[in-house]
């Protein structure tokens, strides 16, 4: 557990311990949101038995922490955590998590929901998926522009190319 408000890391994470730790000592929290998301065996119709996350170490971490001022902002929130793991993961794997504290759940809620659509079309990740035809890369990000254009936010932006294998 970390008390820093983003990390990216290779282990596994546990959201309880998490959770307590983000709402340590502040009686005026009165909701958790909370959003975990694990790696699953499919993607665009083919099987995944695998796959790899990478980002760029620094850049990552900045982009997470904008995306947490911008819902600080924006909501009544008291507290925000990302963590997001990189490297070797298997389907079921826990691949992310977001969660936030509130005095009221009308506004967790809607920061959860703001910060995992933000990371999903924003977050610089790229993605290594082995499938039954080879390993293929896939950017990690969403092109769900609806998503985020909901926020008032417009992507605009090509992703960069992918890491160096």
């Amino acid at each position: 557990m970390s008390s820093a408000r983003v990390t990216i890391q290779t282990a596994d994470f546990d959201l309880g311990a998490e959770v307590a730790a983000l709402r340590a000592g502040d009686p005026a929290v009165g909701a958790v949101a909370s959003f975990i998301g694990t790696v699953r065996d499919r993607n665009d119709g083919l099987g995944v038995s695998a796959m790899e996350l990478e980002h760029y170490p620094g850049m990552t971490e900045r982009a997470i922490e904008a995306m947490i001022d911008a819902a600080m902002q924006r909501f009544e929130i008291r507290a925000a955590r990302v963590i997001h793991r990189v490297g070797a993961l298997q389907p079921l794997d826990q691949i992310m998590m977001v969660a936030v504290t509130s005095a009221h759940r009308g506004q967790a809620f809607h920061a959860c929901e703001f910060l995992m659509d933000y990371l999903k079309t924003q977050a610089p990740f790229w993605k290594k998926e082995q499938t039954p035809d080879g390993a293929r890369w896939v950017d990690a990000r969403s092109s769900d522009d609806a998503a985020i254009s909901r926020w008032g936010i417009t992507t605009g932006n090509a992703p960069p190319e992918p890491p160096a294998a």
